[in-house]
């Protein structure tokens, strides 16, 4: 029996001494991190943007077709965007927009609208983004076709405050005129929901001069917004 257990011993530790010892020099983990530095002078993307491989090729598109030959560019846009969903329209709209490719945004978002209607919230960001490149004119010519686009406009309060700040920071005086216009047609203005529009309003055609228009704003719809100090009699 002694023997017995001596050979048991000794056979479990043959095969401890059997069993290949561990390298040293072999990594813990097979997973290495990666940092990429920017490829450009590009910021990275925004958190929680993602856009469809659709949507990339199609700016990617845009871009190599306005270097290469400028003159086939309509044929591109149409070729190129006629092929994608509202959702990725969007999506490449918003990046061109990023990148500051003015020209090119505005080739998709004239594309866009002759399909959907656009929010008031995408409006202001091509404004915000002429505004930034310094393409002013474009934003007078954007808010002259909102205007034309008459009914089929939907005048959500958010949307209308980013639009109503976005032309206002942008210097646009005959701009902001047209705005009151259609605000005061589509009577968003008399609601108390109007208040923060009706105060910006008053405050950037005061700046701009128009001191007769904001006169009138503070007289019809002053009484919806506390910064209304003007007092005036009907």
């Amino acid at each position: 029996m002694a023997t017995s257990l001596h050979s048991n011993q000794t056979s479990f530790l043959q095969i401890l001494l059997a069993k290949p010892k561990p390298n040293i020099n072999t990594p813990i983990s097979s997973y290495v991190t990666i940092r990429c530095g920017p490829r450009s002078n590009r910021g990275p993307l925004v958190k929680g943007r993602v856009l469809s491989i659709e949507a990339i090729q199609a700016v990617q598109t845009l871009k190599r077709s306005q270097r290469s030959d400028p003159t086939s560019l309509p044929i591109t846009v149409s070729k190129t965007l006629s092929r994608l969903i509202k959702a990725d329209l969007i999506a490449a709209l918003n990046e061109l927009l990023r990148q500051d490719q003015c020209g090119l945004a505005l080739q998709v978002f004239s594309t866009f609208r002759s399909e959907y209607q656009p929010e008031l919230s995408l409006y202001a960001a091509v404004v915000k983004a002429l505004s930034r490149n310094a393409m002013t004119e474009d934003i007078d010519r954007l808010i002259v076709d909102l205007e034309e686009a008459g009914g089929g406009v939907h005048w959500d309060d958010k949307g209308v405050i980013t639009l109503v700040r976005a032309v206002i920071g942008s210097g646009r005086r005959e701009s902001t005129v047209r705005i009151y216009g259609m605000l005061k047609k589509s009577g968003l203005l008399g609601s108390k929901d109007g208040e923060y529009m009706v105060g910006s309003l008053s405050k950037g055609l005061r700046r701009f001069g128009e001191v007769a228009l904001a006169d009138e704003i503070d007289r019809e719809f002053g009484r919806f917004y506390k910064g209304n100090v003007v007092k005036l009699t009907v």
